[in-house]
């Protein structure tokens, strides 16, 4: 049983892209490693941007500045 763990910052992902994120891993790990699509098991955790560093700084400072 295959399990996926997506983390992405709550930056307003639709529901809609979040069902294609479900189904395209779910599609890939079933044609590149052959697993049944009945016992994957996909995850997405939203992350608050205060919580999340990359560089050394919170995401929401970098998204301050632009970057």
């Amino acid at each position: 049983m295959p399990y996926v763990n997506i983390k992405i910052t709550n930056e307003g992902a639709t529901k809609e892209q979040k069902h294609q994120l479900v189904s395209g891993v779910t599609n890939l790990l079933v044609t590149v490693l052959g697993k049944n699509p009945a016992t994957t098991v996909v995850v997405i955790d939203e992350v608050e941007t205060d919580n999340w560093g990359i560089g050394g700084e919170l995401v929401s400072d970098r998204r301050k500045k632009g970057m």
